[in-house]
This record gives C-alpha cells, structure tokens and sequence, in this order.
C-alpha cells in the first residue's frame, strides 16, 4: 500500500508499477454507470517527479491467507473532497500486489 500512497502522490510511476498487477483496472461510477480506467493508463498519468501534494492515509486492512482488501483516504491539501480507495490484493511470491482498485469521492454526512 505504501508504494500505491507514495507512488501516486509523489509522482513515482515506477512505484506504482511495482504496487500494482500488470492486469490492473481501476473502476467508478459516474452517472450511474460502472466505468473502467486500465492501470497501464492510469499508471502513464502519473507525472515522474511531479508530487500532487496529496495526502494517503490507510484507513483499513483485511486479510486472509494470500487475499485482502484495503481502504486508503487521499486528500487535497487544498480542501477539496478527500477520494475513497478500496483495493483488492493478493499475496505472490511473498508479497501483496494491488490487483483492482475501485474509487469515489467521500460524501460529507
């Protein structure tokens, strides 16, 4: 997870290809419709050496055997709403490898 936060937010698309399964996809819903967004392409909008100035936080961890799941808050410091991740992972070869992301926007309560 550490390499997807800081990969992502510190603009190290190296980092996030060794997080991520070459199979990636990343999945949301925008007007009530299930969309996909391919790792590789996510993976290539990712600027070398251009932080975002997000912020990554790990808010939770589930795991049995090799499988898990993970949610993970990402925020603007400048104020805007904070994005939800959740991540489907497996464990090979001794480590855990993001397999699917899916993502939205936190909805204030």
């Amino acid at each position: 997870m550490i390499d997807y936060i800081e990969g992502s937010t510190n603009g190290q698309p190296n980092r996030l290809n060794e997080a991520f399964h070459p199979d990636l996809n990343l999945y949301y819903a925008k007007a009530g419709e299930l969309k996909t967004w391919s790792g590789k392409a996510y993976i290539d909008d990712t600027k070398e050496g251009k932080p975002t100035g997000e912020v990554g936080k790990i808010i939770s961890i589930d795991y049995e055997n090799d499988i898990g799941v993970a949610k993970v808050q990402i925020s603007d410091p400048k104020g805007k709403t904070p994005y939800i991740d959740y991540f489907m992972l497996v464990k090979l070869k001794n480590r855990w490898t993001i397999i699917h992301k899916m993502f939205t926007k936190r909805v204030n309560k």
